[in-house]
């Protein structure tokens, strides 16, 4: 008796249609880790055109902050400034060296809208807009505390408060505090926003 067998042919899948198979998920994965990365990118550029106006706010409005009282004497004449106080004038080149930065980061900023998922200028911005917030808020901070003691004084050092005959210049100053403690503030979500981009490539 002759042994009779079947054979059932079952088409196997070329290698090559196996690896036509696998790069579909990777690339929706990847277009869609891109578009998000692509709207953190285009919300990172309009938070940088916001902290180029704040930081330059703050710096133009301590730089005209200067105040002259209408009364003088022979030998004295009255007047307060931002360059009387090297804190002040700490801060105005401080908010200046922000807003050029802000400036100057556009551009990478672009190219992250272009290429969302370089890793490079992302990571980049993220060290840069650390170091500058941490210039913002030295700036801002520095300024508060001396703003505070023009208002209010410091009676265990005899220190008497100056707003009471310089209102315009003690408003200007506090209004460029508020608007360069903004600015810390947009920079700390850009900073958490590269994070954010970082961690989803």
């Amino acid at each position: 008796m002759k042994n009779e067998s079947t054979f059932i042919d079952v088409p196997a899948e070329s290698s090559s249609a196996m690896k036509g198979k696998s790069p579909l998920i990777g690339v929706a994965k990847d277009h869609t880790t891109g578009g998000y990365n692509r709207g953190l990118s285009i919300f990172d550029f309009l938070l940088r055109l916001a902290a180029i106006v704040a930081a330059s706010v703050a710096a133009g409005t301590m730089f005209t902050s200067d105040e002259t009282l209408p009364f003088f004497t022979q030998f004295l004449q009255f007047e307060a400034g931002y360059d009387d106080l090297p804190t002040f004038q700490f801060f105005v080149i401080a908010m200046s060296m922000v807003a050029g930065y802000i400036v100057l980061s556009l551009p990478i900023s672009v190219v992250t809208i272009v290429r969302p998922l370089a890793a490079a200028p992302r990571l980049l911005l993220l060290v840069l807009d650390t170091a500058i917030m941490g210039l913002t808020m030295a700036a801002a901070s520095s300024a508060a505390a001396i703003s505070y003691v023009a208002h209010n004084g410091n009676q265990n050092t005899n220190w008497l408060p100056i707003c009471q005959q310089f209102g315009d210049f003690c408003q200007k100053t506090s209004g460029a505090v508020v608007s360069s403690f903004v600015a810390v503030v947009f920079f700390m979500i850009l900073v958490v926003l590269s994070g954010v981009a970082l961690k989803r490539r």
